[in-house]
């Protein structure tokens, strides 16, 4: 085991736009860590395949999962390809598990129902609060976050506009709340924090394979992370690294690598 606690926050739309926002938090967190703005997330670039595919460390054709699904079925407890929730509890049963997301789908429809996994759902801001008080309070072994407003502002203005922009800052802002609550618990030593997000956008849209939609930023920080760019990853690698933090065994059935400059 290389850590005690992870922390994986996502930004749901930002691809690889947070180099050009203005993310002062981001970039003191992640200064001595390990980044990538070209890992490739799944395909489509559509949030539930996304989603999924992070969480569950197999590409949509296999793991089945879609906007429409996620919102109106629950994930089978016993499907063949476990979340990194299921295997964390498997094989740590006393583990402290958390989802805060503004998309509640994802707690309803890709992550299990019978781990014990404490869950929330409301708008980003109202969300980082409550986050911060979780981790002092129980020092989570697995913290998940979902923020979903610059998707939001994608959608409802441009992506890469002054507007969305400005949401990922204000996102970067919530993030350094997050991240200075684990300082705070005093487990921030022990801890392999991560941030990136599900995909993209171009225009007012995505779902298809631009640049701009295909390809994410995935940064990680902790002690065992070495410093510089991570290499050849795509995003359902997340519960590898992961599992690989924590000490854990792999599923099998999981298609899903540490990738170079997180070995």
């Amino acid at each position: 085991m290389k850590y005690k606690h992870v922390a994986l926050i996502g930004v749901d739309g930002a691809g690889s736009f947070f180099r050009k926002a203005n993310t002062p938090n981001i970039d003191r967190i992640f200064e001595n860590g390990a980044v990538s703005f070209e890992v490739l997330t799944a395909e489509p670039t559509i949030s539930a395949e996304c989603w999924g595919s992070m969480l569950l460390g197999v590409k949509p054709e296999l793991h089945g999962l879609t906007n429409e699904i996620v919102v109106e079925k629950r994930y089978d407890v016993n499907s063949k390809y476990p979340s990194i929730f299921r295997v964390i509890r498997e094989q740590i049963p006393d583990a402290v598990l958390a989802s805060f997301c503004n998309w509640s789908p994802i707690n309803f429809g890709i992550i299990e129902s019978n781990l014990d996994v404490y869950e929330e759902s409301c708008g980003d801001e109202q969300l980082t609060p409550k986050i911060c008080d979780y981790v002092i309070k129980n020092k989570p072994t697995m913290l998940f976050v979902q923020f979903d407003e610059v998707d939001e502002a994608g959608h409802n203005h441009v992506y890469g506009s002054e507007i969305y922009l400005n949401q990922i800052a204000t996102e970067d802002g919530y993030i350094g709340k997050i991240f200075d609550a684990y300082t705070r618990a005093g487990i921030i030593d022990d801890t392999l924090f991560i941030v990136t997000a599900d995909h993209g956008g171009i225009g007012q849209g995505h779902g298809g394979s631009t640049d701009d939609e295909k390809y994410v930023m995935f940064a990680a920080t902790g002690k065992h992370v070495p410093k510089g760019e991570i290499k050849n990853m795509v995003i359902r690698d997340t519960p590898a690294i992961i599992a690989d933090a924590l000490g854990l065994k792999m599923p099998e059935t999981w298609d899903s690598k540490v990738p170079e400059g997180l070995k």
